[in-house]
């Protein structure tokens, strides 16, 4: 069961990178557009399986709920926007911080606790990030802020996961988020103004809908499978699959500083799964 939540965790962090290189791969569509053909065709799918398996949808928590889904909403715009100015293994390594920022929004509103290890790990990480971004103090520091502040509110998103995973299923929290965006984002992208795409942006459009809904689906059935702090550590495989992406499609190479800060993230990412493992196995003993 183990060996299957790692593959079904490597091919969710697969569809992620597909996910990230479809949005890429679109420049010429308005940002908003991407964003709700995202969330539109997740929504499609969601209630398909809801429907499927008779599952209820009541809502135990809807404010919780509802920021949840403006949180992540707005993660995914600043992603997005991100993924739009900066080489695509960038945007992907700094956007992978969100699980440092969770354990930083745990402490501070879930009144969890870390451990020193962990600590360790979150400094690790955002030196990693500052090596990434390269402070300039000018715009060009913007698209990497973008995609820091991306794991930002990832993080305080999934923070509020853990507590709205205490009443309500993972597909119904899917549900509302893709719901939720799908209605906040009509307005916005009537302002935006819409774009017909092509045949080709439209296969784009497609594919962000798809991996991103395939990338969830995959992720949930893996965490069902294995505990999530042996799993977790596989996530930044999505990391080399979007730096060939990168490669192949962009001819990105990414420079030293790219590659050290990139290393950097994944060591800290290496350093907390370590830590979490060792202490869920003493937990296990003193049981």
């Amino acid at each position: 069961m183990k060996n299957k939540g790692i593959l079904y965790m490597i091919i969710s962090a697969f569809f992620f990178s597909v996910m990230a290189a479809s949005v890429k791969s679109v420049p010429n569509l308005p940002l908003t557009e991407k964003m709700f053909f995202r969330n539109f065709i997740g929504l499609l799918a969601v209630s398909i399986t809801l429907i499927r398996t008779k599952t209820s949808i009541k809502v135990h928590q809807p404010l919780w709920m509802l920021l949840r889904a403006i949180l992540g909403l707005s993660g995914v715009g600043l992603y997005y926007a991100a993924l739009e100015r900066l080489p695509l293994a960038d945007a992907v390594i700094l956007n992978k911080l969100s699980p440092f920022f969770v354990m930083i929004f745990a402490v501070a509103f879930l009144k969890e606790r870390i451990k020193t290890g962990q600590k360790l790990a979150i400094l690790v990480s955002l030196l990693g990030a500052v090596i990434i971004i390269k402070p300039t103090f000018d715009i060009t520091i913007i698209p990497g802020l973008l995609a820091l502040l991306s794991a930002v509110f990832a993080g305080a998103a999934y923070t509020i996961i853990r507590k709205l995973s205490a009443t309500d299923k993972p597909i119904v929290i899917i549900f509302y988020f893709c719901l939720v965006s799908s209605i906040l984002l009509i307005p916005f992208m009537m302002i935006e103004g819409v774009v017909m795409p092509s045949l080709t942006e439209s296969l784009g459009l497609l594919s962000i809908g798809i991996s991103a809904f395939l990338a969830q689906f995959f992720m949930t059935t893996a965490y069902k499978l294995a505990p999530a702090s042996e799993l977790s550590v596989y996530t930044y495989i999505n990391i080399l699959f979007s730096s060939l992406w990168g490669i192949v499609l962009w001819s990105e190479i990414p420079d030293f500083l790219s590659f050290l800060g990139g290393a950097l993230i994944i060591v800290a990412g290496i350093i907390n799964y370590y830590v979490t493992a060792k202490a869920k196995a003493v937990s296990s003993l003193s049981e």
